[in-house]
C-alpha cells in the first residue's frame, strides 16, 4: 500500500544530508567536546559550527544559542529560567490560552514558587490580540509567552507587535517557534523577543536536537545542574550527533525555506478547497490567510478525530487529530476550546501537515478518500442521527 504522510507537525523525516553529517559522531568521532585533547576539541568545533548554523536560521549570534533535547525542554528552560531569574522584579506571567502544554504546565509548576499566571484569550481564528496582552500586564509581570504559530490551527501570531508593547514596559518576551522554524522567515531582531524555542524534528532534523535562543545580556536560571556545558546554562554531556544534525538541517532550511513554503502553501490551499467542497458540515480551523504554509486543519462535525485518524491510516494516509502531545488523551484540545468551539465539535479535529515531498497526487488522493470515510462514520454517529431528525431534508 502506498503511504501518504501528512503529519509533519508530529515529525519530519531526517534529511539525508543531516544524517550524513551525524554519522561520524555516532562512530569514530566519539570524543567529549569538553575534553582538552585533540579528539575532544575536534568534536567541540563541530558543535560550535552547528551553533552558528542554528543562529543564522533565526538571525541570532552563536553565543545566544543554547542546545536542548526538545522543543518542550526549550520551553521549560525559557519559562522557568527567565521567570525565576527575574523573580525580584515580579512573579506574574502572561500566556496565551493556546500555548503548548510545555509552556502552560511549566507556568503551572511555578505556582509552588509563588508565581501566578494570566491566560490571554484568542479570537475565533486563534489570534492573540496585542491589546489583550497589554491589558493583562501588571507592574508585577516578569514574562510574557506567546507562540509564533500554532501547530493545531495554523494561526501565525503578531509576536513582533506584542514584544514591542512589552518592551516599553520592560517585560521579557518568549515565543515558542517550534511550529514556525523552518517554515516561516525568522529574525529575532525584527521580532524583538528575548527568547525563542525551536526543534529540529520540525524541519528535517533529528529528534533530540533542539535549541533555545536567549538574547545577549538576558538572565536565565539553569534548570539542569551539574556541568559547565552551554556556558553554564544547561548541564550534561552534549548530544553531539543530534546537535550536528540540527545544525545541518537549519542550514538547509535557511536555503530552501521560501521554496518549500511556496510549494506547501499551494498544495495546502488545494486540500482546503477540495475538502471544503466535498464534505458538508466541515469547519476550517484557524484563518484562511495568515496561517502556516504547510498546515490545514478542520473540525468535521458529528464524527470523532480518533475514528477519522484510524480510518485514514487504514487507507495509507497518516494525519493528526489535535496536538501530537494530547491526541492520546481522548479529550477535546484546549486550543480548539479556546477558539470558542464546543466539546462535540472540537472532538472532530483533523490536522493535515505537508512535507517537502508531498505531491498534488497525494492531495488529490486524500480529497477522494476522505469523504467516503466521513459518510461511513456519520452513519454510525448518534449525533448525526439526532441532527438529521431535527433538520429533515
Amino acid at each position: 500500500m502506498r503511504r501518504i504522510y501528512l503529519d509533519h507537525i508530529a515529525a519530519t523525516p531526517l534529511h539525508p544530508e543531516a544524517l550524513a553529517a551525524m554519522l561520524p559522531f555516532l562512530k569514530e568521532r566519539f570524543g567529549n567536546p569538553q575534553s582538552l585533547h585533540g579528539e575532544g576539541q575536534s568534536v567541540l568545533e563541530a558543535v560550535e559550527e552547528a551553533r552558528g548554523q542554528v543562529a543564522r536560521l533565526i538571525g541570532a549570534t552563536a553565543a545566544e544559542i543554547i542546545f536542548t533535547s526538545s522543543g518542550s525542554e526549550s520551553n521549560n528552560l525559557a519559562v522557568k529560567g527567565l521567570a525565576l531569574a527575574g523573580r525580584a522584579k515580579g512573579t506574574h506571567l502572561v500566556l496565551s490560552a493556546i500555548e503548548h502544554l510545555s509552556v502552560l504546565n511549566a507556568a503551572k509548576s511555578l505556582e509552588k514558587f509563588g508565581f501566578r499566571s494570566t491566560l490571554v484569550p484568542v479570537d475565533g481564528a486563534g489570534t492573540v490580540r496585542p491589546e489583550s496582552v497589554e491589558r493583562a500586564l501588571t507592574k508585577d509581570t516578569v514574562l510574557v509567552s506567546v507562540m509564533l504559530a500554532n501547530s493545531e490551527v495554523g494561526t501565525i501570531e503578531p509576536v513582533a507587535e506584542i514584544a514591542k508593547l512589552c518592551r516599553a514596559k520592560s517585560v521579557l518576551v518568549h515565543t515558542d517557534a517550534v511550529a514556525a522554524a523552518g517554515s516561516l522567515p525568522l529574525d529575532v531582531q525584527a521580532l524583538g523577543v528575548d527568547a525563542l524555542s525551536l526543534a529540529g524534528d520540525q524541519f528535517y532534523g533529528p529528534k533530540g536536537g533542539a535549541a533555545l535562543f536567549i538574547k545577549k545580556g538576558t538572565r536565565l536560571l539553569p534548570q539542569i545542574d551539574g556541568g559547565i556545558q552551554e556556558s553554564g546554562r544547561r548541564g550534561g554531556t552534549e548530544n553531539v550527533a543530534a546537535i550536528v544534525g540540527l545544525g545541518k538541517a537549519a542550514e538547509i532550511a535557511l536555503a530552501r525555506r521560501a521554496e518549500r513554503a511556496a510549494k506547501a502553501a499551494e498544495l495546502r490551499d488545494r486540500l482546503i478547497d477540495g475538502l471544503s467542497r466535498k464534505i458538508g458540515h466541515v469547519l476550517l480551523t484557524g484563518p484562511r490567510a495568515g496561517r502556516l504554509p504547510h498546515q490545514a486543519s478542520f473540525c468535521i462535525q458529528f464524527v470523532e478525530g480518533e475514528a477519522m485518524l484510524l480510518s485514514l491510516d487504514m487507507k495509507g494516509i497518516a494525519v493528526s487529530s489535535g496536538s501530537a502531545c494530547s491526541s492520546k488523551a481522548l479529550k477535546a484540545s484546549h486550543v480548539l476550546l479556546a477558539l470558542g468551539l464546543d466539546h462535540a465539535t472540537a472532538q472532530g479535529s483533523v490536522v493535515f501537515s505537508l512535507l517537502e515531498d508531498t505531491t498534488a497526487e497525494d492531495i488529490d488522493d486524500v480529497i477522494e478518500s476522505f469523504p467516503p470515510i466521513i459518510e461511513r462514520l456519520r452513519k454510525m454517529s448518534p449525533l448525526y442521527t439526532a441532527y438529521l431528525k431535527e433538520n429533515p431534508q
